[in-house]
């Protein structure tokens, strides 16, 4: 299996729509409004700010349940680390596809603001 960035990407890509379209209807609206920011790794910057360089993903900006008037600065979006996958994965496609979209739903939701157990009884996990 290629181990470049752009195999990287577009398997991440589509393995992220494909969860998207396997979710119940009622979430997929949800995650059509959050972006996914594909990138190679934390920056500086995070890991700066006490992340692991070793982050699979991160979400970013506030939960759904928090309203307009309370929003924080940024923009909700979740990032994922395709290098850190890949590495997590050992460098095997099926279980890279199945770290994406663990990592995705994930983050995801924290969007939702649901905790792993919840995301677990949902079918989600």
């Amino acid at each position: 299996m290629p181990d470049d960035w752009k195999w990287l990407l577009e398997t991440a890509r589509a393995e992220v729509a494909e969860t998207i379209r396997s979710l119940p209807a009622d979430l997929q609206a949800h995650a059509d409004h959050v972006p996914v920011i594909f990138e190679r790794w934390p920056d500086d910057a995070l890991v700066a700010d006490g992340f692991d360089p070793d982050l699979l993903g991160l979400f970013a900006g506030d939960a759904l349940d928090v309203g307009d008037t309370e929003a924080g600065p940024l923009p909700h979006q979740i990032l994922l680390f395709l290098e850190n996958l890949w590495d997590f994965a050992e460098q095997d496609e099926e279980i890279y596809r199945e770290e994406v979209r663990v990592t995705y739903i994930h983050e995801f939701g924290h969007y939702l603001g649901l905790e792993e157990h919840e995301l677990e009884a949902r079918g989600l996990l």
